[in-house]
């Protein structure tokens, strides 16, 4: 209990918000290396993620292969393309990225393609028969239907990527990892558990702004039909009532 609140202590006091070691540049550093991060896995595994859920093509690979990068370890990955690209410290950041990468795909892939196979082929035949071409289907049609799980691959990758950025600071970078990393050899476990702490709220408040972004991409027409007998018979009454009015 004494650690956690020396901990609470060290993180409200003014004179760690301040500098190249202070919370808000080693949280902006942590965002970057997210951010970049995730861009460059949605473009890879969204893309590939609906041609996939729309044509049905190449699932079993795909599914096999994001199921192997799951198992591949974080930090030994990192360390052995670290010693592979070489060229010091100025070269960590390439390695990192796509380490991180690696891991943020196999969420993200299976959020876009099980988003798209999800869409009721009903609707699908429906707007085929209208003649909309497989472009138009796929934008106006499935990708509309499906945002909210791949919404969900994202939040679901954005999480993981949170959590491991930290093996960034391990080869010399920044990122809320160093109060960590730096502190480990010195037995700062104070540092280590507001490294943790920081992490952790940062995670929570990415996970709660995904979670509305999620929620508000449902589509009305889903959200009616989500809607349990009761409150469909509440609202029905209280429309029947204002109706009358």
């Amino acid at each position: 209990m004494n650690l956690f609140a020396d901990a609470i202590r060290w993180i409200m006091d003014p004179a760690h918000w301040t500098g190249a070691n202070g919370i808000p540049n080693r949280v902006a550093e942590h965002l970057g290396y997210t951010a970049l991060t995730v861009v460059i896995a949605a473009l890879i595994a969204v893309s590939l993620g609906l041609y996939i859920g729309h044509t049905g093509r190449f699932r079993g690979l795909v599914v096999g292969v994001t199921g192997a990068l799951r198992a591949l370890p974080t930090l030994g990955l990192l360390v052995y393309l670290a010693v592979l690209f070489g060229g010091g410290i100025s070269f960590a950041l390439v390695p990192t990225i796509i380490v991180l990468v690696v891991l943020a795909i196999p969420p993200l892939l299976a959020g876009a393609y099980s988003g798209v196979e999800s869409v009721d082929g009903r609707t699908v035949d429906a707007a085929r028969s209208m003649g909309m071409t497989e472009w138009q289907i796929l934008w106006k049609v499935e990708v509309p239907l499906a945002l909210p799980l791949i919404l969900g691959g994202i939040r679901s990758a954005v999480l993981q990527v949170v959590a491991t950025a930290t093996v960034a600071a391990y080869i010399s970078l920044g990122g809320l990892g160093r109060y960590i990393i730096d502190a480990l050899p010195l037995r700062n476990y104070t540092e280590v558990l507001v490294g943790a702490l920081l992490v952790t709220i940062l995670a929570l408040v990415l996970d709660g702004i995904l979670v509305v972004c999620q929620r508000l991409t449902v589509p009305a027409g889903v959200r009616a039909i989500r809607k349990s007998p009761e409150q469909r018979s509440t609202t029905k009454s209280a429309r029947t009532v204002s109706a009358s009015a």
